[in-house]
């Protein structure tokens, strides 16, 4: 195992906060680099980790979710394609039962959370060649430069009464459909994956 450094990014303190456990980074860093069986992707590691933190949640409330509940309420929380009305009624529950649904959503983390931490704990894919690491380090910076001017004009319209919007985020999807298999990737994930499923 890496050597650890004390985890005080966001990831690390969540681990404490919710109570997942000592060897929790170690599991992750096990899963990404493919040390214990197959291999997770980032994007399956972060959902793995805001699964865990739902469970949690819903366990310190005295919940005692039923095989696949976990999975399938977090789905209702976060796939854009659940209706907002079977979204609604899932947060109403886990409301009931004294889950603070809000915090905890709040608390989900992203892929780049992910890998953040797992850089600072020292772990490596040894599988990702150098050229894939620097062209999804360019892609993501284009993004964040492409989410940030976004942001800066619609404020300034906003400010100069030109258009119409309350608090709001940008998020900059890059996404890649292979031609051969019809298959879509986030580009980011693509290039974790090293390749798409007609390979």
């Amino acid at each position: 195992m890496t050597e650890q450094r004390p985890p005080n990014l966001k990831v690390g303190r969540l681990i404490r906060d919710y109570g997942l456990g000592e060897d929790f980074g170690d599991y992750l860093e096990r899963r990404w680099t493919g040390e214990s069986g197959e291999r997770l992707s980032l994007r399956d590691l972060a959902d793995l980790f805001n699964r865990r933190l739902l469970e949690a949640a819903m366990r310190e409330n005295g919940m005692s979710p039923l095989a696949g509940e976990v999975e399938n309420i977090y789905e209702l929380l976060t796939d854009e394609d659940v209706s907002s009305a079977d979204r609604t009624r899932s947060r109403r529950r886990l409301e009931r039962e004294g889950v603070d649904v809000s915090q905890v959503t709040d608390d989900f983390v992203s892929y780049q959370a992910i890998r953040t931490y797992l850089k600072d704990r020292g772990a490596e894919y040894s599988g990702r060649d150098d050229r894939a690491a620097a062209a999804a380090s360019t892609i993501q910076q284009l993004r964040s430069r492409t989410a940030t001017i976004t942001e800066s004009k619609l404020e300034q319209l906003r400010e100069g009464d030109e258009l119409d919007l309350g608090q709001f985020r940008v998020m900059v999807d890059v996404r890649v459909v292979c031609e051969d298999c019809g298959a879509q990737y986030d580009v980011t994930e693509l290039l974790d994956r090293g390749g798409c499923d007609c390979r």
